[in-house]
This record gives structure tokens, C-alpha cells and sequence, in this order.
């Protein structure tokens, strides 16, 4: 029984000493100005296209409340398996720049952690920077002896920046295209109506 009891005080110790914060950070260059790749997380509704979580579970039930887009923007979502239930909101933005979100978990564990999106100009680019951060407590001190945070949730963010990518450099060409189509119309010479009629 000594033993046992010398054993768990270790472990206790070897637990308390695991960090006491937790960060994971992922990059990604995305050929399209920042306003538009902006506008994918600004508005919870556009996540659809490229969050990684969202095609998981094509039941999950979401809620949208709050602003449309920016601070006050609310999203919440019930799901299964590891969707689970949860919510976010946007509590700071400045637009092109940085938005910053407050995103709570309540299945299939509580958690509160924070999720920063940075944007940085980089030639006709943009930098896309999507890190969460948190605490941890002795629970996910524990678990983080056999499981690591960074790997676990990184490749997410990794599939999430590419689909991110590639929705972001579309809506750019989508918009590019009508602006050139405005842009000939536009100079396009109008008929003198006096030229109507008669050959």
C-alpha cells in the first residue's frame, strides 16, 4: 500500500508539472486579398465551406444569433460522435486584421479556450495565422501525458486552412470576373438614340 501511495504522489507530481497553458498555431498563404479571406470567418455562416469540423457530421444542428458577422456574431452547434455540442462568439474584430472568438465546449467535454485569426498582407496575398489557446487543468494535465494537443488538433486546423484557401481564392475570381464584366460594360459605347430606327 506504501507503494501505491508513492506511486500516485509521483504521478500527482509528474501531472502538476505538465504546462499549465496550451496553444496550437497553424499558417497558410492564401492568394486572394484579405478583405475576402476576412469575410470567410467574420460571418459564421460562410464556415460551412471550410471548417474542418463542419463535414464530420452532416446532422449537426447549428444556430446563428447575434450580429451577422463581427463582434456580437453568436454560432452554437449540437453534433455526435467528436462534433459533440458547443458554441463560439466573436467578441473582437478588426476588419482585414484580426478576429478573436470565445469558444466553449460542452461535449463530449467542457472546455473553454480562446480562437485568434490573424491576417497579414504578404504580396497579392494574405497570411492567414488561426491559433486556439487555453488552460490547463489537472484533468487535461493528465491526459496530456498520452495525448498531445498539438497534434491532435493541428492537422484540423491544417485541412481547415486549405479549404479555407481554396473557398477564399474563389470568391476572389468570382469577384475579379464581375468587376471586369462591370468594368466593359461600363466603357462600352451607348447607342446615340438619334442612330435608332431608320438604316
Amino acid at each position: 500500500m506504501i507503494a501505491v501511495g508513492v506511486a500516485l504522489a509521483l504521478l500527482a507530481v509528474v501531472i502538476g508539472s505538465r504546462p499549465a497553458t496550451f496553444e496550437v498555431k497553424r499558417s497558410l498563404l492564401i492568394n486572394a486579398p484579405a478583405e475576402v479571406v476576412y469575410a470567410q470567418v467574420a460571418d459564421f455562416k460562410a464556415w460551412a465551406a471550410w471548417s474542418p469540423w463542419d463535414r464530420l457530421d452532416p446532422t449537426m444542428k447549428r444556430t446563428y444569433s447575434g450580429a451577422e458577422s463581427g463582434v456580437g456574431a453568436h454560432y452554437a452547434w449540437t453534433g455526435t460522435g467528436d462534433v459533440g455540442e458547443g458554441s463560439m462568439t466573436i467578441t473582437d474584430a478588426r476588419p482585414s486584421e484580426h478576429l478573436g472568438l470565445d469558444l466553449e465546449f460542452l461535449k463530449p467535454f467542457p472546455a473553454k479556450n480562446r480562437t485568434d485569426f490573424s491576417f497579414e498582407k504578404t504580396g497579392a496575398g494574405t497570411t492567414v495565422t488561426w491559433a486556439m489557446s487555453g488552460q490547463n487543468n489537472f484533468m487535461a494535465k493528465a491526459m496530456s501525458l498520452v495525448m498531445n494537443m498539438d497534434k491532435m488538433i493541428g492537422p484540423d486546423f491544417e485541412q481547415g486552412l486549405a479549404s479555407m484557401k481554396s473557398a477564399s481564392e474563389s470568391a476572389a475570381a468570382a469577384a475579379a470576373g464581375k468587376k471586369a464584366a462591370d468594368e466593359a460594360a461600363a466603357a462600352a459605347p451607348v447607342p446615340d438614340a438619334g442612330d435608332a430606327g431608320t438604316p
